[in-house]
């Protein structure tokens, strides 16, 4: 869930409405594309067309839609993702967020998520345990894969990426996801619970959301300290098991430390470059150089507040710098898609970008890294 002052809505007069019109209405305001893509290059539109492109952020299971069929709101379902040609979405649960979202300090006091998911009619046993919530976020996503008739595709290890490699190369319309968990408070606290989450599926976890918690400081938080102890512990437990550490919304500090005890590349899944659009969540260019020498990830996001622009060029100039700063292979696509943003455009329209980073000078083959190729080889790579 995300940003009062990144999406441009007031999150307490959506509580308000909340009350009144219900999820469906909220969502509507708050996940909302605010142009429209009309006119493409053909070369840009050839490109999309032939190149893997894949997503590293979307809150979409936040939201109660069928994510099979295409919907009147929000940014992404199968339909969008596959006129976007977008191979592969990564999917994040929120499990907890607080009133008043800002970009500046947020208290661990409120909880937004529980009358959402009240009003949405999640399983009550979900009211009192962010664990709970992930699952269930976890079962919605299962149940739509398990249901797509082949269209949505489920990864959770790099064989199962390898294989859906190979059935997408024989020309069938499809796309795959991948879970993760938008912070670690979605642990309750206890490392001792990632097991059930890893069974699950989730395959990458940020640490942090917008409030500090058991395990680290948060970029929006009261403390924005480092880790913790039981953070230091909850490291080493995803490493152990492959998951992927995700270090957006974390404090400068958290990434230090995590930097400094990491043993496998680590993911920012969805940031923008202090370079181009200054913000406390942004990366500086010290931390990106830093990520992308560990071997890391940076993924660029699309919200006003990432890139300081509301198209795709915005989009583009900041891939730019990061490129510049990171290397070629360093930087993805981290859209931030349903997280309460407004939007240039949906899943559908992603070949905005496409015709961006071209107006922007990269090659083809720059491109096609940038869209998704550094993605593909990074979860080869790193995933269980």
């Amino acid at each position: 869930m995300k940003k009062v002052a990144i999406g441009g809505s007031f999150l307490a007069i959506a509580a308000f409405l909340l009350l009144l019109a219900g999820p469906g209405f909220v969502e509507g305001r708050l996940n909302r594309v605010h142009s429209t893509v009309t006119w493409i290059a053909d070369r840009a539109g050839e490109l999309h067309r032939k190149i893997f492109i894949a997503d590293l952020h979307a809150d979409t299971l936040l939201w109660n839609r069928d994510l099979l069929k295409k919907n009147d709101r929000g940014h992404v379902d199968v339909p969008r993702l596959l006129k976007g040609n977008v191979a592969l979405q990564v999917f994040s649960v929120v499990t907890k967020a607080p009133w008043g979202i800002n970009m500046t300090r947020n208290a661990d006091t409120s909880d937004l998520v529980l009358p959402l998911g009240i009003l949405q009619r999640w399983p009550r046993r979900t009211w009192g345990t962010l664990e709970e919530r992930a699952l269930y976020q976890a079962r919605r996503f299962a149940n739509a894969a398990a249901t797509s008739s082949g269209q949505l595709s489920w990864i959770r290890s790099a064989g199962d990426l390898r294989d859906y490699l190979d059935r997408r190369r024989q020309g069938t319309a499809m796309t795959a996801g991948l879970l993760a968990i938008e912070g670690a408070q979605a642990l309750d606290g206890e490392v001792a619970n990632l097991p059930a989450l890893f069974d699950a599926g989730f395959r990458m976890m940020s640490l942090t959301h917008f409030t500090d918690n058991a395990f680290a400081g948060s970029a929006t938080g009261v403390r924005r300290e480092g880790l913790t102890e039981r953070g230091r512990a909850l490291v080493k437990a995803m490493e152990a098991r492959g998951m992927i550490i995700d270090l957006a919304h974390t404090s400068p500090r958290t990434i230090d430390d995590v930097l400094a005890m990491a043993t496998r590349p680590v993911v920012v899944s969805h940031t923008g470059v202090s370079a181009t659009c200054g913000s406390n969540r942004n990366l500086t260019d010290d931390q990106v150089r830093h990520i992308a020498t560990a071997g890391g990830l940076i993924g660029i996001a699309y919200f006003q507040a990432a890139v300081c622009g509301t198209d795709a060029r915005a989009i583009a100039h900041a891939l730019r710098h990061a490129a510049t700063v990171a290397g070629m292979d360093h930087v993805a696509l981290g859209s931030d898609f349903d997280g309460a943003t407004a939007m240039p455009f949906d899943a559908a329209d992603l070949v905005a970008v496409t015709d961006a980073l071209l107006a922007e000078g990269f090659q083809d083959r720059e491109i096609a890294q940038i869209m998704g190729g550094n993605v593909e080889r990074f979860l080869l790579a790193n995933l269980p």
